[in-house]
């Protein structure tokens, strides 16, 4: 058998913008700085939704080319928000379409490790764990770290 390349070690973690995700991309970063592994920061994104008398539809004339370019640049910026611009560790950006919880466990796959916020920009500000954070720990098939702080 031949000598297959060994892919580097990936981290993953989430991101949406929030002070939680913000926090988690720089535990991440520690953690890829400890065990030598690439850091892969992920933000999701969908069609926004409105509702109409027949129910619940994307908005007519949606220009999917713009959203997504205008999660690549959220996510670049949330990086360089928590990083700065030369992190110690390889990091790359990666904006996928689909709900955020959804786009984590598939992109994770295969990782090392998933992190992620215990709370993102949605849900009740009393909730101690967000949605996707409890998504991700039930779904993922690698560990799942959740950072809290600042609560």
């Amino acid at each position: 058998m031949a000598d297959q390349p060994e892919e580097k070690r990936r981290i993953v973690v989430g991101v949406d913008g929030s002070e939680s995700s913000g926090r988690a991309l720089r535990w991440a970063v520690r953690q890829a700085e400890l065990t030598g592994s690439a850091l892969v920061a992920v933000i999701a994104w969908e069609y926004p939704t409105y509702h109409g008398a027949r129910g619940w539809f994307p908005p007519a004339g949606t220009d999917e080319a713009a959203l997504e370019s205008r999660a690549r640049q959220e996510v670049a910026r949330a990086v360089e928000r928590a990083v700065g611009e030369d992190p110690p560790v390889e990091v790359r950006t990666e904006a996928r379409y689909g709900t955020p919880a959804g786009a984590l466990v598939e992109a994770s796959r295969g990782a090392e490790l998933l992190v992620v916020g215990s709370r993102g920009l949605g849900g009740f500000a009393g909730m101690l764990l967000g949605s996707v954070a409890q998504h991700c720990t039930r779904h993922a098939t690698v560990p799942v770290v959740v950072v809290r702080g600042g609560e």
